[in-house]
């Protein structure tokens, strides 16, 4: 790439730039970021761009379109790490290695234990003396122990039905605790002490509950001695019940100890991490050692491989890193650095992280100085470290060969539509589909969806929920026409005004641009959006989608082609999908607005099952918003169902007392105190969560 493709005033930049570490940005003529990088030495690493042919490599694409850049000079080349990847996650810039941002991991939670909470209250009530356990994902409350992150909600689960099994404690909620006459269930299959009903002391129960946080600490072996000294107790006092108790629970708990072959209690908590490369995909698999104890893996998958990779290794050696021969190995350490570095910026790691491949010393420098404490990468581990470790890699293997099957399968689907529909077939990767749904209770709250495909995949960022209004509760056809008018309305007058504005000499790059801009101010009605999904954004897109489909036969089909008619768009772009003889699925044939006869694709069609994707997608994102919806017109009974502890006779009770929501939250604690069921701490809990 020669120097004269960019300004005086970006060289003239670039010149000037100081041999100090630190991070850059490029932006291109629009102002979107491309690329975000980190450097030793900003001069050499920065020059290298600029000084060098990468005519025809992604590279060269990136660097041709740099038009801006930014720079920021820190201390060291650790700080320079951790700045880049913060701008990474928060900027998702375009040619960088990206992951999807989830830290939203579960727990194991155990109410009440924390010592200063129980110090601090004045009379602990009995939910307070026989603590629960429970899931929990959320916010951390300082009253209560976490025990985690477990990679799934299946693990958690796992490890209570443990707990259930060897050290019986409760997992109901306060408010059933505290109202309970009986033991339950659980208490008869021997999977809970029975505290509700005093079947054991809070001392006992106390000792129990302790054994259990030891147990998820990793202290096993500490755990079944104080058990074994416990059971000689009550042998030598001839309490033999007790004993036998005792004895019970040792023995379930070793069963568990030697089901869990990977287990050790030298390694408290380890973070196993291992990378697969295949068909320009990648796929980093974290395994989670917690307590000595192997919670379960997931899988993640990387945006941008290509593009970031060969970035770095069309500039590798700059600044004197020497990167692996193998160019998939190199592709490889890129990526696992990557998800280093992105995954654990700004939260709570482990000290030990086992690696599949080097990761390199800056990275570890960088995440030491985060967390304050040493952090130490083992790329050739031994003993049980060796089988998490292959554990590990075997899962990410297995987990890339599904995705690439799956979207092998979504693009053969995709072709397979493209052919049946005679669209054309030489940039399917851009293929994009449009559908909508109209949803609604018989004519209450009613809601259309926009659902977008393109990629070969559905793109849930750019759903689109639409509140109708002003119609007859009920017309279907009067909301979908309202829908499309609103969707499409001002996407057709930017379309006409281009083509005013360049018909003497057309400008692909104007109309284009003009098309973007009218679709963005679809964000207008961002009001309509349903807040159920955070996920959810405007759409905005520079041209119409390649294919409408309507959820609907021909009195739809009509509707929409009504719409389009008045709006001048293209009438072959309106494809219904009607629903086939019995209603069953499998049979649904394809109805044209231009005219053209009925399609049936057959059952076993790959483009039917497409089109029965994208459509059943529509449905189920119309169906939810809708039900929101009818949830806050109604009168905020959704408010009550929310509040842990309050069951449908709890709330029926307050509704009767108070005459409804509204009288339910102008009600004191005291007033909430007096219904029958509904304790101090949960009438403090009602009113709370009402204000």
């Amino acid at each position: 790439m020669s120097d004269n493709t960019h300004s005086e005033q970006l060289l003239s930049e670039v010149a000037a730039l100081p041999g100090l570490p630190g991070v850059y940005r490029y932006f291109d003529a629009q102002g979107q970021l491309l690329y975000v990088g980190k450097a030793r030495n900003l001069k050499k690493r920065v020059s290298s761009y600029f000084q060098k042919n990468h005519d025809g490599t992604r590279i060269g694409h990136m660097v041709s379109r740099i038009v801006r850049m930014e720079t920021t000079v820190v201390r060291s080349e650790a700080e320079a790490l951790l700045l880049e990847n913060n701008l990474i996650k928060t900027l998702n810039p375009k040619f960088n290695i990206l992951f999807r941002d989830d830290k939203s991991y579960p727990y194991l939670k155990i109410t009440g234990t924390r010592e200063a909470f129980k110090v601090s209250a004045r009379v602990p009530s009995p939910s307070l003396a026989f603590p629960r356990m429970a899931y929990y994902r959320g916010v951390v409350d300082r009253r209560h122990s976490y025990y985690g992150p477990y990679p799934s909600a299946w693990a958690v689960k796992e490890s209570i039905a443990l707990l259930q099994k060897v050290f019986r404690l409760r997992t109901c909620e306060d408010t059933v605790f505290a109202n309970r006459t009986r033991p339950c269930l659980l208490y008869q299959i021997k999977r809970c002490s029975g505290p509700c009903v005093d079947l054991i002391d809070s001392e006992a129960y106390a000792q129990d509950v302790r054994d259990a946080e030891r147990f998820l600490r990793g202290e096993t072996q500490a755990v079944l001695d104080a058990l074994e000294q416990r059971m000689l107790a009550h042998a030598d006092k001839l309490e033999f019940e007790q004993a036998a108790e005792i004895r019970n629970q040792m023995s379930a708990l070793s069963r568990v100890l030697h089901q869990q072959a990977v287990d050790n209690v030298s390694d408290k908590d380890v973070d196993v991490l291992a990378v697969k490369v295949h068909g320009g995909r990648a796929c980093v698999n974290l395994a989670m050692i917690r307590g000595g104890r192997h919670l379960g893996d997931r899988p993640y998958f990387p945006a941008h491989v290509d593009d970031a990779t060969a970035i770095d290794n069309a500039l590798a050696g700059e600044g004197g890193e020497a990167p692996p021969a193998d160019p998939a190995e190199r592709v490889a350490v890129q990526v696992l650095e990557a998800f280093i570095a992105q995954h654990y910026l700004g939260v709570a790691m482990p000290h030990t992280l086992v690696t599949s491949h080097p990761v390199g010393k800056p990275l570890l420098d960088a995440l030491t100085e985060q967390i304050g404490a040493k952090v130490n990468a083992v790329h050739h581990p031994r003993e049980h470290r060796r089988i998490w470790l292959e554990m590990a890699q075997k899962n990410a293997d297995i987990a890339l060969a599904r995705l690439l099957a799956e979207e092998g399968s979504q693009q053969a689907r995709t072709r397979a539509l493209a052919d049946a529909l005679h669209l054309p077939d030489d940039q399917l990767d851009a293929l994009r589909i449009e559908c909508f749904d109209i949803s609604h209770t018989a004519g209450e709250s009613t809601q259309a969806s926009c659902v977008v495909f393109e990629g070969h995949k559905m793109q849930n960022s750019q759903y689109r929920r639409y509140r109708i209004d002003g119609i007859t509760p009920g017309d279907d056809y009067a909301a979908m026409r309202q829908v499309l008018l609103r969707r499409y309305g001002k996407v057709a007058e930017a379309m006409k005004e281009a083509d005013m504005e360049d018909v003497a000499t057309p400008d692909a790059d104007t109309a284009m641009a003009a098309v973007a801009d009218a679709t963005a101010e679809t964000g207008q009605d961002a009001p309509d959006a349903a807040p159920t999904e955070p996920t959810v954004e405007s759409i905005a897109g520079p041209r119409m989608p390649d294919l409408v489909l309507i959820d609907g036969g021909k009195g739809q089909v009509s509707m929409a082609r009504e719409v389009f008619e008045q709006l001048g768009l293209d009438l072959s772009l309106i494809v219904g999908v009607e629903k086939g003889e019995g209603r069953k699925v499998g049979l649904e044939e394809l109805v044209f607005a231009d005219g053209r006869e009925k399609v049936y694709l057959g059952h076993d069609s790959a483009a039917l099952m497409l089109v029965a994707q994208i459509r059943d997608e529509a449905h189920r994102f119309a169906i939810t918003g809708m039900r929101a919806q009818r949830a806050k017109v109604r009168t905020g009974g959704s408010k009550l169902e929310d509040i842990p502890g309050v069951g449908p006779r709890k709330r029926a009770r307050l509704l009767q007392r108070f005459g409804g929501v509204r009288g339910v939250a102008a009600a004191s604690v005291e007033d909430l105190s007096t219904v029958e069921g509904i304790s101090a701490e949960l009438a403090d809990a009602i009113y709370r969560a009402l204000h």
